[in-house]
């Protein structure tokens, strides 16, 4: 039986803009941020490529959690 393991995994950020609503903790404005998260195996063989949006406060930094699917 063969294991793989993703030994590293790298971020970067593609865009960022304000979004819809306020802060449910500070009533500050939203922010999107769209994060490409890369997983690699060795640094030479790509595993996986995702396109992921991440959603913060832009005055107290905290993670935001949106309702929608």
């Amino acid at each position: 039986m063969l294991s793989l393991f993703a030994c590293g995994k790298k971020e970067k950020v593609v865009s960022k803009q304000e979004a819809p609503g306020k802060c449910p903790h500070c009533g500050g404005a939203v922010m999107a941020t769209v994060v490409e998260e890369e997983r690699r195996l060795c640094r030479c063989l790509t595993l996986c490529l995702e396109t992921k949006r991440k959603f913060s406060c832009s005055l107290c930094s905290r993670r935001l959690h949106s309702l929608l699917p």
